[in-house]
């Protein structure tokens, strides 16, 4: 955990691995310590969803599990959960609905209780206005996107709110007006990644207006 914690590993991978051996094949003591670290290394979305992948596959979801996976969700601020349960809301066949219904964390908020609803049952309902509650704004702004085909309105909702990439529907990243609004907070790692598609689009081209 204080390696993984302090950015001293390449990659979190086996962080998340040992962490999943010791709650599978540990005894007392390094389960709940395994409990008490798991947000120190399961710092995003992604890494959870490894780490329930690396679990499942040792052993069954056991009490002792299902806790460490209910305090990862209740021990962060709601609206930091909003925005790793967005992000992140599917790997290694494990999605966050899934592990929602498996550890019936007790939400300690209203706000929480706000997102956990949103992840385990949807929205029905989206209103015209953005709520006052700044968990279940992004929440909003992400079921808003979906509800339009207009390239300025998803533009305005990635600004507005903040929406990363992964928050997007697949059909905006079609057009240049998304991604120079994704671009204003991409992150390093990010931009990289996504250089063709920025390249594609003109927003590298100095002749064509867009970003250098």
């Amino acid at each position: 955990a204080e390696i993984s914690d302090s950015g001293r590993a390449p990659k979190n991978e086996p962080a998340l691995f040992a962490l999943a051996l010791c709650m599978a094949h540990g005894d007392v003591m390094a389960k709940a310590a395994v409990s008490a670290n798991l947000s120190r290394v399961a710092r995003t979305g992604t890494h959870l969803l490894h780490f329930a992948a690396y679990v499942d596959g040792m052993r069954g979801w056991g009490r002792g599990l299902r806790l460490a996976i209910a305090r990862w969700y209740t021990s962060q601020a709601a609206d930091d959960v909003a925005y790793q349960v967005t992000k992140y809301q599917s790997r290694d066949k494990w999605s966050q609905r899934d592990l929602l219904r498996l550890s019936h964390p007790i939400p300690p908020t209203d706000d929480h209780k706000t997102v956990f609803h949103w992840v385990t049952q949807g929205w029905t309902e989206v209103g015209p206005d953005a709520p006052d509650n700044p968990s279940a704004r992004i929440i909003w702004a992400m079921e808003c996107t979906k509800r339009t085909a207009d390239p300025k309105t998803w533009a305005s909702l990635i600004r507005d709110h903040n929406l990363p990439r992964e928050c997007v529907p697949t059909e905006a990243l079609q057009h240049a007006q998304v991604w120079d609004a994704l671009l204003d907070k991409m992150p390093l790692t990010a931009l990289i990644r996504n250089l063709g598609n920025l390249s594609k689009h003109g927003l590298l081209s100095m002749k064509s207006g867009g970003r250098t």
